[in-house]
């Protein structure tokens, strides 16, 4: 039942995500940071994407991804479509590891120490939701902040 109801959820905000990404009209406006701001909504999307393929594509659905986290914040080269295609990538990764995982999976501890204590795949997973959500209401924030200017 919870793999269901996280394969809609992710299926939803990953779908979120394109849109956000799809609605800046001028691609440069991705790159923007203003004021205190240090993250543009390109890197937070790459972020986003590469968070996700490492903790559930790799780690979970054995996917082989190698994840650069550096990367995901200084990289300001990636074009709208190349985004727009990695959230698709990820989308695809992220639906196929979950249908995979059976009930006792999501019971089980998270094969990794990511907060320097045990916890269940499916309260890490849940986090990851929760992570994803705070950083696409960042997204949104900052579209329409760039495109008022």
């Amino acid at each position: 039942m919870l793999t269901e109801i996280l394969k809609e959820l992710y299926e939803r905000d990953l779908d979120k995500l394109r849109a956000e990404i799809e609605q800046f009209t001028n691609e440069a406006d991705l790159w923007k940071v203003d004021g205190g701001v240090t993250n543009s909504a390109g890197n937070l999307c790459q972020h986003l994407t590469g968070n996700l393929k490492h903790f559930v594509g790799a780690v979970l659905g054995g996917s082989g991804y190698v994840r650069d986290r550096d990367a995901e914040f200084a990289n300001r080269q990636a074009t709208k479509t190349e985004l727009l295609s990695d959230i698709d990538a990820t989308k695809g990764v992220v639906l196929k590891t979950l249908a995979g995982l059976a009930a006792q999976d999501i019971e089980r501890d998270y094969p990794l120490d990511v907060f320097g204590h045990k916890m269940t795949t499916g309260y890490f997973i849940a986090h990851l939701a929760t992570h994803f959500n705070y950083h696409l209401g960042q997204i949104n924030y900052l579209r329409r902040l760039t495109a008022a200017k």
